[in-house]
């Protein structure tokens, strides 16, 4: 288990202002600095966002001139336009592989069914569903564990400051993209939007790595990259061009990820996330033109069509209004549900997932198996309905995708669920939006539809392959919309298509609790701007229902995770404690010039990253607080070997030895230990100046400071370690470290068990109801 920084060393507690609460025996956080990392409990630690302000820096930031700068922000959008084209291209043969592989699977089906060979044709819809979920189960478990899933937890928890390892790999990247595509062409209830936000942090992650020694790219502009805020940035702008990609949607992509994703923006970060996601959007469009020209393959559109519901104008009244307010309740309510029901799922996988990857393994294969005998069955339930003679496609559909699938019907008949579940998610989407189809479905078709939907895209997501839930969101609000609008039938003004598009916001707005993102999204999918007031009152009802019940899916996946995700807001229990209230010890402490065995055995003993570098006589008159040094740094310095014979400072003799390239941040899993350093007892008894390679001007707060106050500054500036200092001067010069761990609910709460009490007290007041109900 790793931690970030030593917290607190006991110390005497007298002070100007006394805290609210009494001071107790601190002891060491025990918060867990553990997390489920795709399907694997891995050791977590935290970003280095804050700029190293020690003399290395200064020196480098001096000699830059405007050739260095020019390089520096043309680097920046010639990455933006490489990680768009990246994204768009493997977003596009993402598409076209499951519209083919998935498309194959159903014509052989459907000529078995067509022949009558009922049980045989289950055997190959049900054995291929299998093979290909068993193929994405087995490279998610042996190769990259970090690809299950959707990712967005995973990518959102690293914009907070959460570095987890293997997400961002290249390993991960292959078998996200290979495994997306094996497990959405297997039928389950799994979408692909989640895996191409992760795909696209990937990529962009692996261009912001700087270049790499072991291939060969170490191009002198590449190491402007070298640090944690260049790389925040460029996976920012991935996350947005994955949803680019995925609903071919670039401004609510950029919306996505300004509104789910990032914890910290700015202007600048939005122009190159808008100009990342305007390359995906113009990439696809290219490639999409050469797929309707027929040279995709038998099935292949990409799965990018939009699907254009509506072409002619909608009309809508003042008496439609209350049905979509219902709507927009009712989505709520199913999405606070959904997600409650889903966060208890995930408990169960994760308890099973612990005792091997053959468990692991045996669920995905049983959740397929389950998954094929549900969808191939429940068509038998539904009658047959009569092809209509207005219909502006063949009827039965046969040997491609469409609205009409034969199934079991005689000749000049189709079975409605069996069109919804005989195709990808995409075409059962745009079946469920289709205009001028009030007629094509049944009641009861789509309420079973939607129970099915509702309850395999549950079951689907917690399996050990890439699997998102944007689209079975979508699908599964979808039905329940159209169910809606058939019940309602001639007493609305809307038609069942349009019923079916907000309930799939409402159902979004439920489950994600995102509005703006969401609204840009659905009506770029539509492709109709005259939706806008409707989505919007819909994803605002419903997001305000949901919100009575619990959080977003995302957040309530990566508190089950175990990511320790720093919230906008603060508690109001934090308000009644301060900073010295819930940091820990002991306390490492280095000095200015520190003996060389000193500073092995404090990092062979310790696993913290950043150490207090205080000043003591003769150096200084009492001791006095330099800075802050960080671990990566004194490794570096110990396998440079520039050690000192006497307790001297350094002084202009450390630029000759070093330059900033010794302390760039290195690639995805290049860590150097201190395991590998081998020293003698002569260099063990030499010394080290600090003094050049201590960050001078960290972040500090007094003891005396509100808990509440401190998580805003630690997480508005984006911090790994803060600093925590006395307030009077004749204490020692610094009192403990704040890491993002001591803001956690859980540190703060197991510390002051009182609060506990109080907090669940507040709760039963304010929500009876709710407590009640879950």
């Amino acid at each position: 288990m790793s931690e970030d920084a030593p917290p607190f060393q006991t110390q005497d507690h007298d002070s100007l202002t006394i805290p609210l609460l009494s001071h107790q025996q601190r002891s060491i956080n025990s918060t867990s600095q553990v997390a489920i990392v795709g399907a694997n409990v891995c050791p977590i630690e935290s970003l280095d966002y804050e700029i190293v302000e020690n003399d290395f820096f200064k020196q480098d930031w001096r000699a830059r001139g405007k050739v260095q700068i020019f390089q520096y922000i043309f680097m920046k959008w010639l990455l933006c336009f490489l990680i768009g084209g990246f994204v768009s291209l493997a977003g596009f043969f993402n598409n076209l592989a499951v519209e083919n592989i998935a498309g194959v699977k159903f014509v052989i089906t459907s000529n078995m069914m067509l022949a009558q060979r009922y049980w045989m044709a289950f055997l190959v819809f049900s054995l291929s569903n299998l093979a290909l979920t068993l193929f994405a189960a087995i490279i998610t478990a042996f190769i990259s564990p970090a690809a299950a899933g959707s990712g967005i937890p995973e990518v959102k928890a690293y914009l907070n400051g959460v570095d987890a390892p293997g997400i961002l790999s290249i390993r991960t990247l292959i078998v996200k993209i290979v495994g997306s595509i094996a497990a959405v062409s297997s039928s389950l209830l799994v979408g692909k939007a989640g895996p191409m936000v992760h795909t696209g942090s990937c990529i962009a992650a692996l261009f912001g790595q700087g270049g790499s020694r072991r291939y060969g790219l170490t191009w002198k502009w590449l190491r402007f990259f070298k640090n944690d805020r260049d790389r925040r940035d460029l996976v920012t702008c991935g996350s947005a061009a994955g949803i680019a990609a995925a609903f071919r949607a670039p401004v609510g992509g950029v919306l996505f990820a300004l509104e789910e994703m990032a914890s910290w923006w700015r202007s600048a970060l939005l122009w190159r996330a808008f100009f990342t996601t305007a390359v995906v959007a113009i990439i696809l469009r290219a490639l999409i033109d050469v797929c309707l020209s027929g040279k995709c393959g038998l099935f292949g559109k990409g799965g990018l069509i939009m699907f254009d519901v509506y072409s002619a104008n909608v009309s809508y009244h003042l008496a439609d209004v209350p049905p979509v307010l219902a709507l927009g309740v009712i989505g709520g309510i199913l999405g606070s549900f959904y997600n409650f029901l889903l966060v208890k799922i995930l408990k169960v996988y994760n308890l099973v997932n612990e005792k091997g990857t053959f468990y692991k393994i045996f669920i995905a294969c049983t959740i397929s198996i389950f998954t094929s005998c549900l969808l191939f069955g429940l068509p038998w339930l539904v009658s047959c309905q009569s092809c209509p003679s207005d219909a502006s496609e063949d009827c039965p559909t046969i040997g491609r995708s469409g609205n009409y699938k034969k199934f079991q019907c005689p000749p000049g008949h189709y079975n409605d669920l069996a069109s919804l579940i005989f195709n990808t998610n995409d075409d059962a989407i745009r079946n469920l939006f289709s205009k001028n189809t009030d007629s094509e479905f049944q009641l009861s078709t789509m309420l079973i539809f939607f129970v099915t939907c509702f309850i395999l895209s549950i079951f689907s997501y917690g399996i050990v392959a890439p699997a998102g839930l944007f689209v079975p969101v979508i699908v599964t609000g979808a039905s329940y919309g159209r169910f809606i609008g058939m019940l309602i039938g001639s007493w609305g003004n809307l038609s069942h298509g349009l019923y079916a598009v907000l309930g799939a916001a409402s159902f979004l707005g439920g489950s994600m609790r995102m509005t703006v993102s969401l609204c840009v999204i659905i009506l770029e999918l539509t492709n109709n701007l005259l939706l806008l007031p409707l989505i919007m009152v819909v994803l605002l009802v419903s997001k305000t229902v949901a919100d009575a019940f619990n959080g977003n899916v995302y957040d309530l996946i990566m508190k089950v995770k175990g990511f320790p995700y720093l919230e906008t807001h603060a508690e109001p229990y934090m308000r009644q404690l301060t900073v010295a209230d819930v940091v820990s010890g002991p306390l490492q402490l280095c000095h200015g010039i520190e003996k060389v065995g000193n500073i092995v055995h404090i990092l062979k003993t310790t696993m913290h990253h950043g150490f207090p570098v205080i000043d003591e006589s003769p150096h200084s008159e009492s001791p006095v607080l330099y800075g802050l040094i960080l671990r990566a740094h004194l490794i570096a310095l110990l396998k440079k070997k520039a050690f000192l014979c006497t307790p001297v400072q350094l002084g202009a003799d450390a630029f000759r030895h070093f330059s900033s390239d010794d302390f760039a941040k290195k690639g995805l899993g290049n860590v150097d230990k201190i395991e590998d350093i081998e020293l003698t007892d002569e260099e063990m008894e030499m010394f080290l100046d600090l003094h050049p390679f201590t960050n001078a001007s960290p972040y500090t707060v007094v003891d005396t400071m509100s808990l509440a106050k401190a998580l805003i500054l630690f997480r508005e500036v984006g911090l790994r370690h803060l600093l925590v200092i006395p307030k009077i001067s004749s204490r020692a010069p610094v009192v403990g470290i704040l890491t993002r761990h001591d803001f956690m609910p859980e540190h703060i709460l197991g510390l002051h068990p009182s609060l506990v009490r109080s907090r669940w007290k507040r709760l039963r007041f304010q929500f009876p109801l709710l407590l009640k109900i879950f």
